[in-house]
């Protein structure tokens, strides 16, 4: 069978592989007794000991020295086991080693190196090479094909999901159901949850019957199961979780199945990250598609298209994963029977006459098979599969056999089963031919291949290999950028649609935020009662986590849809994150004890200090009216794990506003103006007011916001500096004005001093107490007339637009120094203005951070072809060397290499990018959402912000991308200084790690406080009672993150047993770089070097029946998720230990104390 199976009939899913039964959980002994008892034994059997430890050491002698047979290892009866090779020994690494390095055959670094990239052509397969054979390669194995039929269905590109579901992908699904059912020899795999949900709620009892009866004879196989294929290079792992999640979860309970291979043929690059997450699902094959075609070319030539992915930190091998990567152009026919597409069109029998596709573009059309014809076709095909089979080490054979949307009717289907049949029938009957072919699904052709790797050994001399299965190389790195001909880089998708891309962040942390919420709400609850908030909302949080899932696709985050489907997009997503802010705003009222009952019908009394008037527009600030004689409250909810110390910020319509905190005690803080991007009006006339808050970890705290509260300072106005060579910027009222008249200007907290250019508006040099750093910004725009919402293509390089003579006003303030800056550019409108921050505060991260807020309006047609950077050119020899993140999880090793054209240098930078210098010193770039970045000199650091482009780049979308819409882009800049003598030397081929102050900016810019503002002022002379809310016994260690903390299932919440583990934690540890100063710069006390214990992290809450389990909520058996011994083994006493960059996952139950 395909997968483990069972029907989710109430309770999670257990896999096929045999369990055994958790004992209920045992009540903790009392700890003195415990220790006596222990003393007195010990005491009494002192001698015993002494031998019995003597004896293991001479055992560990033996077996570390001698040569020891290893035992034997049996397969399962139930299911294809992993591997029977034994592991590579372990070797154990100090917990924070500035690098860990896996030992491979291959990276992608050195495949880069070794390539010259001269794109030379092949002939028939023109990216490769004339392919031949002997004849006698299958004379003691013969070549066994698996022909697997498959139909790609995106989930919004040129047409909206339901716009494409209702065309096509419901008759697909249709079409698939009625085929199979007539011959068991059929096969047929599906990958989009989001079009098979939507079908099961259209379909009759009598057709889900009949698909999964397919499902479980394994004719039909789901593959990945998640909600979308999603995009690997924007896509933060957050959110990669949450949709294979969400799709796998809806099909074990709705088919009883969880998926065991991924099938990922469009996204355009591929993530390791992806391939770790996978594994740690209980994945245990892969199958990619998209990757550089000179990168296929070299593995294909040395048969290493086959390999294990390893992370570039696994020591132990425990993240290996197999991977098949198809050797051709493309996953349509023509590109996959084998090299030659004239020959391979032929045998897509869909495009034969009387079809709604395309004819052959070669000349040769396919025709119908008969028994006239059928061995000239036969020998024809099979050529194909013989020289296709030589790419690769064994005699098992993949042929997929699709195309998008294919399969959509009767009459087609049966035309490309029909024929294959015949072909397959001749080829079978016909010993002489020494190969067998039929249809297959991918569990079909993987289980083949590994059986055959047992026979027969395929590894090379001195391959590593891996344990996980013999006979191929392993792997690590990741395959960005991707290039799929001549030049044609697919850079330009890193920053196509940023609006989207942002707004696609914002929801990943409100979900997350009102998760926890949901989490708290029931965990805190005993009765029926406080139920009716959340179980009233869990409709629409599920619809909410599905909106995000759906983004995720290839063609949604990725920003190559087309303009409508955009829209469709983004409408889905504002409506969700409008049901979550709703949720949450009436979520403090119960957990800060305002009221508690709630439901979700009454209104809130509070609302988002932020909100979005519609799906395409920017947040706006909502103003506290601060009327005399008034005070407004303003609740802060922490996300995070560690109490947070930070300056916040809200704005309001009055200026003479005083900061109270929840037991009614004067906050110090400052009132600046708000600016806007407008050349003629800057000041809005609306008030921005600053203090220093302190929050809970993942908690909640109260402020208030008054007018003529008595015996309490006012906010304390900022003193301006305004530079306007057009003397048209008047001093707002309520503060002292200045002229700026010299040529630079700086601004300065304890740490930092920044240096700008006045007359460009630019940041020059940032000075610390060990020396300067000049950083040279630059904004520059590259013309562009062959990009498109898929490819970058400039017309050579940026050009710098700012000219002396724009506008600057500096604001300075005992908290926060700001310098606003208007450019003067060539265009009557300024396409972008921005402002840079530093905050004078102590005990924060924020102090340590240069805050850049751009604001860009790449709009109008005197941008056209226009694509918009930020470049930092800075004294730090890098020499084009940097680190870009993946999916906000990992850092990846970059280089500038001459040999490939500028687009191809570009990288994605989800979240993070640095250079380091020879003498250590980081230039760090975070990014609150995902865009493009590269080094093409030494020193520099360019990200590009927005694109605007009139054509299409000729990959199918029909358009290009001109819904350009205002939007901000936030980075927290930070340079560190390494306090090491070992700093690690630049040219070290592995990629470095972020330190631990780097980590902590990243996670404040990603998950910042969510302020709610009470939505009616209430009268001043009435003290409410101090509230707060803090869950936590205390902070967790500072490297150790909550991915997330849920309760997965709260549609089904109330019917499950209150003794079932109904909520799930997701932990991260942190690996950071020791080589950077920890404490003091991070205010950091603890590192998660020792166990946590499950059991004392809540106030409050008991927790129970904890058990370890897969990142997809749904393996029990975490022996088939590579984790190490330890994982899970203490967790039933409440110990959880991670080790660095593991991602774990644990179910749980919650009651409150008796």
């Amino acid at each position: 069978m395909a997968f483990s199976s069972r029907r989710g009939a109430g309770g999670w899913a257990q896999s096929l592989l045999p369990t055994t039964k958790p004992s209920a959980k045992q009540p903790r002994k009392p700890r003195k007794r415990t220790t006596a008892a222990f003393r007195d034994f010990v005491i009494s059997n002192f001698f015993t000991i002494g031998l019995c430890i003597t004896f293991v050491f001479f055992l560990f002698i033996l077996f570390r020295f001698a040569a020891v047979p290893k035992p034997l290892q049996f397969r399962s009866s139930t299911s294809r086991a992993r591997s029977t090779r034994p592991r590579k020994p372990v070797i154990h690494k100090s917990p924070n080693d500035t690098i860990l390095a896996a030992a491979v055959d291959i990276t992608t670094k050195e495949l880069y190196d070794k390539i010259q990239f001269l794109d030379e052509d092949g002939g028939p397969w023109k990216q490769g090479w004339r392919v031949s054979y002997k004849g006698n390669e299958w004379d003691e194995e013969k070549l066994k094909i698996f022909v697997v039929p498959h139909s790609h269905n995106d989930p919004g590109w040129k047409l909206t999901v339901d716009e494409y579901y209702d065309r096509q992908s419901r008759h697909i699904l249709d079409t698939i159901v009625e085929t199979l059912s007539k011959d068991n020899r059929r096969k047929f795999i599906w990958e989009e949850m989001s079009y098979l949900e939507r079908w099961w709620r259209d379909a009759s009892d009598v057709k889900r019957e009949s698909f999964i009866n397919l499902v479980q004879n394994g004719q039909l196989e789901i593959v990945g199961g998640g909600w979308v294929m999603n995009d690997e290079a924007n896509s933060h792992y957050f959110a990669i979780i949450e949709q294979i999640t969400e799709g796998n979860m809806w099909l074990n309970e709705t088919v009883g199945v969880i998926p065991k291979n991924s099938w990922a043929i469009d996204p355009f690059g591929y993530s390791s990250t992806m391939a770790y997450l996978l594994r740690r699902m209980g994945f245990e094959n892969m199958l990619i598609q998209r990757t550089h075609y000179e990168l296929k070319k070299e593995l294909a030539w040395n048969k290493k298209l086959e390999y294990v992915w390893r992370q570039s930190w696994d020591t132990d091998e425990t993240t290996d994963i197999f991977v098949h990567m198809m050797p051709f152009y493309s996953y349509d026919i023509p590109h996959t029977c084998g090299p030659e597409p004239a020959v391979c069109c032929q045998f897509d029998f869909a495009r034969m006459r009387g079809f709604v596709y395309e004819r052959c573009p070669w000349g040769e059309h396919p025709v119908e098979t008969d028994q006239e014809n059928v061995k000239e076709r036969v020998l024809k095909l099979l050529d194909q599969y013989r020289k296709k089979s030589t790419l690769y080490r064994t005699n098992t054979l993949l042929v997929p056999l699709g195309d998008d949307f294919r399969y959509i009717s009767i009459d087609e289907a049966e035309a490309q089963f029909r024929n294959y049949q015949l072909l397959f029938d001749y080829i079978n009957s016909d010993p002489s031919l020494n190969a067998e072919a039929k249809f297959g699904t991918l569990d079909d052709y993987f289980g083949t291949l590994r059986d055959e790797a047992e026979r027969i050994n395929y590894s090379l001399t001195d391959e590593i290999g891996s344990s996980e299965i013999g006979g191929f190389p392993s792997l690590s790195g990741d395959f960005f950028t991707y290039a799929d001909r001549n030049q044609d880089y697919w850079s330009g998708y890193y920053v196509s649609r940023p609006f989207f891309k942002a707004v696609d962040r914002v929801l990943e942390q409100t979900l997350r935020g009102a998760e926890m919420m949901m989490a708290f709400l029931l965990g805190h609850c005993q009765k029926a009662q406080c139920e009716k908030l959340p179980s009233g909302f869990s409709y629409k949080l599920t619809s909410a986590r599905r909106n995000l899932a759906l983004f995720q696709h290839h063609d949604g985050v990725t920003g190559t849809a087309k303009d409508h489907v955009v829209e469709d997009y983004g409408t889905r997503m504002h409506m969700a994150l409008q049901d979550l802010q709703i949720f949450m705003s009436k979520a403090i009222e119960v957990l800060l004890g305002i009221r508690h009952e709630k439901n979700d019908q009454s209104p809130a009394n509070f609302e988002p200090a932020q909100t979005r008037s519609r799906y395409d527009a920017q947040p706006m600030h909502k103003a506290i009216s601060a009327r005399e004689g008034t005070v407004q409250t303003v609740v802060l909810f922490n996300p995070l794990e560690q109490t947070r110390n930070e300056v916040v910020m809200v704005v309001v319509e009055r200026p003479d506003v005083t900061v109270l905190d929840s037991n009614w005690t004067c906050v110090k803080s400052q009132i600046s103006p708000e600016m806007r991007h407008d050349k003629n009006t800057i000041f809005t006339g609306r008030h921005r007011v600053y203090w220093k808050s302190s929050v809970p970890a993942m908690g909640l705290q109260t402020y208030y916001v008054a007018n003529g509260f008595v015996g309490c300072e006012k906010a304390k106005p900022a003193s301006l500096r305004i530079f306007t060579p057009s003397k048209q910027l008047s001093c707002p009222t309520h503060y002292t004005c200045a002229n700026l008249e010299s040529d630079t200007v700086e601004v300065s907290n304890e740490h930092q001093t920044l240096t700008f250019n006045v007359s460009l508006g630019l940041l020059q040099k940032i000075s610390r107490k060990d020396g300067h750093l000049n950083v040279g910004e630059e904004i520059g725009v590259y013309s562009s007339t062959e990009s498109g919402a898929y490819l970058f293509k400039p017309n050579g390089d940026a050009e710098p637009i700012t000219k002396a003579g724009g506008q600057m006003v500096v604001s300075e303030g005992h908290l926060v120094q700001e310098v606003y800056s208007y450019p003067k550019t060539a265009w009557e409108k300024s396409p972008i203005s921005h402002s840079t921050r530093i905050y004078i505060t102590e005990s924060t991260v924020q102090e340590f951070v240069i805050e850049k807020e751009y604001h860009v309006e790449l709009i109008g047609h005197e941008f056209d072809d226009k694509e918009i950077i930020a470049r930092y050119k800075t004294d730090v020899d890098n020499r084009r060397i940097f680190y870009s993140d993946l999916n906000g999880f990992q850092m990846s090793r970059r280089e500038t290499y001459d040999k490939i054209p500028l687009q191809g240098n570009y990288y994605p930078m989800p979240s993070l990018a640095f250079m380091q210098g020879s003498d250590g010193e980081r230039f760090s770039v975070h990014t609150k959402q995902a865009l493009g970045v590269a080094s093409l000199k030494d020193g520099w650091l360019e990200i590009m912000l927005d694109r605007r482009l009139v054509r299409d780049d000729g990959r199918g979308l029909g358009q290009g991308v001109m819904d350009n819409r205002p939007m901000n882009v936030l980075f927290h800049i930070t340079v560190e200084s390494n306090i090491s003598s070992t700093a690690i030397p630049i040219s070290n081929s592995r990629p470095l790690s972020p330190s631990l102050l780097s980590h902590l900016v990243g996670a404040h810019l990603n998950y910042p406080l969510h302020a709610f503002i009470a939505k009616t002022p209430e009268s001043i002379s009435v003290q409410p009672p101090p509230r707060s809310f803090s869950p936590l016994m205390a902070s967790l260690p500072c490297d150790l993150h909550v991915v997330s903390f849920k309760v997965p299932r709260p549609l089904k919440y109330s019917q499950q047993s209150p003794g079932e583990a109904r909520f799930a934690l997701i932990f991260q540890r942190r690996h950071w770089d020791s080589s950077y100063c920890r404490k003091g710069r991070s205010q950091c006390s603890t590192i998660a070097d020792e166990p946590i214990n499950l059991f004392d992290m809540f106030k409050g809450l008991a927790v129970s029946n904890a058990k370890a389990t897969s990142l997809n909520l749904l393996h029990e058996d975490t022996d088939m998720l590579g984790y190490s011994e330890n994982f899970g083994a203490g967790v039933q006493e409440g110990h959880i230990l991670i080790s660095p960059m593991e991602i774990q996952a644990y179910k749980l139950q919650l009651q409150p104390h008796e």
